[in-house]
């Protein structure tokens, strides 16, 4: 699996000019899924990001967590985080997940950063959103479960 993470004041999700999900303070997480991952990758993701110490403390610095803050999370799935690029002009999902699994994985790892406490809110799978954000710092981090 990979995210990209970006922390934001805000952020929300449309879908044909409704806005299906959004938050104030907090991360917003782009999510794609391979076909090779399964439930340990989205435990081993929603444990990094719900953790990671991104959000300034009372001295400045980044030592604070989305937890720590009571911050809220924005999921929305993005296969194409897995395209190669590397041949061509066009990029290749041939890593991507298939409709299933990678909804099956989403759905969890909703659920998985859920239990620990975070407000989430969520995009619609598969369909074609528009995404809005105000990124913080700008903080942009791109997190992934397995080593490259």
């Amino acid at each position: 699996m990979i995210a990209v993470v970006q922390r934001v004041a805000e952020s929300s999700v449309a879908v044909d000019g409704d806005v299906v999900g959004s938050i104030s303070s907090g991360l917003m997480v782009l999510l794609g899924v391979a076909k090779d991952d399964d439930e340990k990758d989205a435990d081993y993701l929603a444990e990094k990001i719900a953790n990671l110490r991104i959000f300034e403390d009372l001295k400045g610095k980044m030592n604070n967590s989305l937890i720590d803050i009571s911050g809220e999370m924005l999921i929305i799935s993005q296969f194409t985080l897995l395209g190669d690029c590397r041949k061509g002009r066009r990029p290749s999902f041939i890593n991507a997940a298939g409709h299933e699994l990678a909804n099956s994985l989403y759905e969890y790892f909703i659920e998985k950063v859920s239990q620990k406490g975070i407000k989430t809110q969520k995009g619609v799978f598969g369909a074609m959103m528009d995404v809005s954000l105000v990124n913080s710092g700008p903080v942009t981090l791109i997190v992934e479960s397995k080593q490259a």
